[in-house]
């Protein structure tokens, strides 16, 4: 009775394990093998002490079980409890480029290299320039707005 306890108790470890793989930590491979280790040694204890029949038998069962409980975590949704659902759909500079135009002129904030900030009009903006390096404090033009973002050029002194 003690070996049964044993055996049984190495495959819901194990079980446990290989869950707690696939649901909460995945990729990290530890814990699965882990897991896949206690469920074999269980199988294995069983062929040893209890003989093939036993063994053969103990591994159908913990390969069915195995099996249903994996598909049935995943399609009752029991685990959408710990998935992240909140989405970011705002956009840089949404909403800011009505207050800029081309041709505008400013001075950069930080570097660009070849994104930084800039500010025109009082109001700071993410912009990005054609590929030049541009030190902070140097003065800008803008000479495109697409999809939300801000092409500047330096102005030459």
């Amino acid at each position: 009775m003690l070996m049964w306890t044993v055996i049984i108790a190495l495959l819901l470890i194990g079980l446990t394990l290989i869950i707690i793989e696939l649901i909460f930590i995945p990729g990290t491979t530890v814990v699965g093998l882990l897991g896949l280790i206690f469920a074999i040694v269980g199988v294995v204890v069983t062929y040893v002490h209890h003989g093939s029949e036993t063994g053969i038998i103990v591994l159908a069962i913990t390969l069915s079980v195995s099996l249903v409980v994996l598909f049935l975590s995943f399609r009752s949704g029991a685990w959408s409890k710990f998935s992240l659902k909140s989405v970011i759909d705002s956009k840089v500079n949404e909403g800011f480029l009505s207050s800029i135009n081309i041709g505008d002129v400013g001075v950069t904030v930080s570097a660009l290299r070849p994104i930084g900030k800039a500010e025109f009009n009082q109001k700071t903006f993410e912009v990005k320039t054609s590929g030049s390096y541009v030190d902070s404090g140097q003065a800008v033009k803008v000479t495109q707005i697409e999809s939300y973002q801000i092409v500047v050029e330096p102005l030459k002194n």
